[in-house]
């Protein structure tokens, strides 16, 4: 049976979209012709298959705007290829970052659709015949690219259910709260929810609510007038207003303070707020959805958070698995890394297996944040075998009985000269020490730094100092 060839090509020349639309569809193929890499895009997300990618190179045309990174992500190089005009090489720079090889001349004649089509089919058939093998290696994955270059991806059993949990979630107009450890990608899965709601024209906002004092996060929230404190000397709106129709990510929900606990209950009740130093209230129409890391069962019964807000933001609710618990997904994640970091540092070494093997039996406390973090530093540092090194290392203290040290005392067992004197003993004790205690009340707090805090009589703003100064993460 003739395998139908489909192909997307992206051309406002209406000479160039005839010629394709009428040579395949005589030869019994299919071709879809838009005049822009972001309608190509979108079709690509709404499901639409292609066996190759053509771009039409015109000399007039911004390359740059042409070759988009979210579009060439989305499919193999195998699948890609230029239309040029004879001579103009303008394109030759981004056909060799994207390694596209298949390129055509221009006037585009039907027999060089024909080698195209033919070559697809061959491709079809090789694809065809290796199927058992490539199954075995290669897991069914969803990869969907989101704004500013990030990416959701799922290939884990849960991670698939989690997406479909998603879909089904995202067009209800209700809050939803994201629950995950720190690092797990619950931004990504707040910008998914937010994408496939009939808001997704209107604005995403985030806001984190532990890094602002109960001041200013009042002020970010709801905006403020002119004169309302010193400084405020033109009014200025909140990030509810800014998001009105839109959604609005209340991130790290947990820490937020019970005065703006009580405020925020209000906003949730009837859709209106005050701008400080307001006279008069303001309405929006708001989707929000709130994140946090902590126990919020825990945080109830301790009255650090309130229990009708709770509630009220717990209408539905979706928690995002820790990386170790889908280490079959970490290679996927990684290549994506990979792919994304090698454009923006201009380094195109892959990784070792091996590296990706050390990879997938650490165990990732700082989930996705740590993963990418990771290969960053592996990219720039162009230091494979250190990589290894430290990927083992951790991982075997973390089977060690000896693996209650803290990673930021290690560093610094490892990295730090010998001290010169005895002041420099005594300072090395007593930072290492404070390391262990800030670790032990992080630990015991299940990360919970205002509970932390109070745990060490120290005050917030100088817990968050201090595991800013040690590096310490969860």
């Amino acid at each position: 049976m003739m395998h139908a060839v489909q192909i997307l090509a992206i051309s406002d020349d209406t000479d160039v979209c005839s010629t394709i639309h009428t040579s395949l569809e005589s030869l019994g193929h299919k071709a879809i012709c838009v005049p822009s890499p972001e309608e190509a895009l979108q079709l690509l997300r709404q499901g639409v298959l292609t066996d190759f990618l053509l771009f039409d190179a015109a000399k007039d045309k911004s390359k740059a705007a042409l070759f988009v990174p979210a579009l060439l992500q989305k499919i193999g190089s195998e699948k890609l290829c230029i239309l040029s005009e004879m001579g103009d090489t303008s394109w030759e720079n981004h056909a060799a970052r994207w390694n596209i090889t298949t390129v055509l001349t221009k006037p585009l004649l039907r027999k060089d659709l024909e080698r195209l089509t033919s070559q697809t089919k061959v491709d079809a058939a090789t694809s065809t015949n290796s199927v058992g093998n490539a199954s075995a290696k290669v897991p069914n994955y969803h990869l969907e690219e989101l704004d500013n270059n990030r990416f959701f991806l799922a290939a884990s059993p849960t991670m698939m259910q989690l997406y479909r949990d998603i879909r089904v979630l995202a067009p209800v107009d209700i809050p939803v709260l994201i629950l995950g450890e720190s690092g797990v990608g619950k931004e990504i899965v707040a910008m998914l929810l937010h994408k496939y709601h009939v808001r997704s024209e209107n604005r995403f906002l985030n806001v984190n609510c532990a890094a602002l004092p109960t001041e200013l996060l009042e002020s970010e929230l709801f905006g403020y007038e002119a004169g309302a404190f010193t400084g405020a000397i033109k009014s200025k709106p909140g990030k509810f207003e800014l998001a009105n129709k839109g959604t609005l990510l209340l991130d790290e929900i947990g820490e937020m303070s019970p005065q703006m606990q009580a405020k925020l209950l209000h906003v949730l009740q009837d859709g209106s707020f005050s701008r400080l130093g307001a006279r008069y209230s303001t309405q929006v129409d708001v989707r929000v959805l709130a994140a946090t890391n902590i126990n919020m069962e825990n945080a109830i019964e301790e009255k650090r958070f309130r229990e009708d807000l709770y509630y009220r933001l717990n209408t539905l609710t979706i928690t995002i698995p820790p990386l170790r618990e889908r280490r079959e997904e970490i290679p996927l994640l990684m290549e994506q890394m990979i792919q994304r970091g090698a454009l923006e540092l201009g380094q195109t070494t892959p990784f070792s297996d091996r590296i990706i093997e050390a990879a997938q039996e650490y165990h990732w406390p700082g989930n996705l944040r740590e993963l990418r973090n990771f290969v960053t530093r592996t990219l720039i540092l162009q230091d494979q075998e250190s990589a290894y090194n430290d990927l083992r290392a951790k991982t075997r203290s973390n089977h060690s009985p000896l693996s209650e040290t803290s990673s930021a005392e290690r560093s610094i067992n490892k990295t730090a000269p010998p001290p010169a004197g005895m002041k420099d003993v005594i300072s090395e004790v007593k930072n290492q020490a404070e390391i262990r205690m800030l670790q032990d009340a992080l630990s015991a707090s299940g990360w919970n730094r205002r509970k932390a805090a109070a745990n060490l009589n120290i005050s917030y703003r100088s817990l968050l100092y201090k595991i800013q100064q040690h590096g310490l993460s969860a």
